[in-house]
């Protein structure tokens, strides 16, 4: 069991940038996948990206690729998303989520554990 809890969410303006952070209790952090994933209103949950266990192998969408970062702090149970560039259709709830396998860490339903989410606005 693991528990997940995000923040640094906020209102930013476009072209602005934020970094949300999860911080991970329970099981330990570094077994896990993690991944990045938000809902927009009226809109299925979508993979914005994934770090592998140790870090070394980081995968994004389309869509954020190049704006936004990942990474991880094993000793500290950290991850975080460094967005840069932030565009309005980034407006959405980010969760973070652990304990998939990395082969299909774009699927939802392969994540285990869910933080609460944290609401990020971007405003045009």
């Amino acid at each position: 069991q693991v528990q997940l809890v995000e923040s640094g969410g906020g209102l930013v303006q476009a072209g602005g940038s934020l970094r949300v952070s999860c911080v991970a209790s329970g099981r330990s952090f570094n077994n896990y996948v993690m991944g990045w994933f938000r809902q927009a209103p009226g809109k299925e949950r979508e993979f914005v990206g994934a770090i592998t266990r140790t870090g070394d192998t980081t995968d994004y969408a389309d869509s954020v690729k190049g704006r936004f970062t990942i990474s991880r702090d094993n000793a500290k149970n950290i991850l975080y998303l460094q967005m840069n560039s932030l565009e309005p259709e980034d407006t959405a709830v980010y969760y973070c989520a652990a304990d998939s396998v990395w082969a299909v860490r774009e699927i939802v339903s392969h994540y285990s554990y869910w933080g609460q989410g944290t609401q990020v606005t971007v405003s045009s």
